[in-house]
């Protein structure tokens, strides 16, 4: 891994999926309503998504060399798709997609919570944050 991406990049993505899994599980319904009612007062911060999009490839680039690197190509593929598709689809589909992001159950978000959180800790794990069994 560089030292840029292990140093800095990867352990801003691990917290930020940290904390946002952290959030998911305890406060599955406000998270969803304070983001509907934030993209509904300002729909433009759908172009944040190119920070998804440089994380993915950041991601994938400092990962490379990782006895992981399979898993996070995939999760670095999935956020970079995510992000161009937030930022390029026709404004129909992508109101569609978020219409149905936004109005799951809370136990679903609590699932995508949980994701986020063992992300994170796998992602601790290949920094060497965390120790191997």
């Amino acid at each position: 891994m560089s030292t840029v991406g292990k140093d800095l990049l990867l352990p801003v993505i691990g917290g930020l999926w940290m904390f946002d899994g952290l959030c998911l599980l305890a406060f599955p319904l406000l998270i969803v309503r304070n983001a509907r009612e934030l993209l509904a007062r300002s729909p433009r911060l759908l172009y944040w998504e190119i920070i998804s999009i440089g994380f993915g490839l950041g991601l994938m680039a400092t990962t490379w060399d990782s006895s992981a690197r399979l898993l996070w190509s995939g999760v670095g593929s999935a956020m970079i798709v995510k992000g161009v598709f937030l930022v390029a689809a026709p404004p129909r589909w992508r109101q569609a997609a978020i219409d149905w992001c936004l109005s799951r159950e809370a136990v679903d978000y609590r699932f995508v919570g949980l994701g986020l959180v063992t992300l994170a800790l796998l992602l601790f794990r290949t920094l060497g944050w965390l120790a191997h069994p």
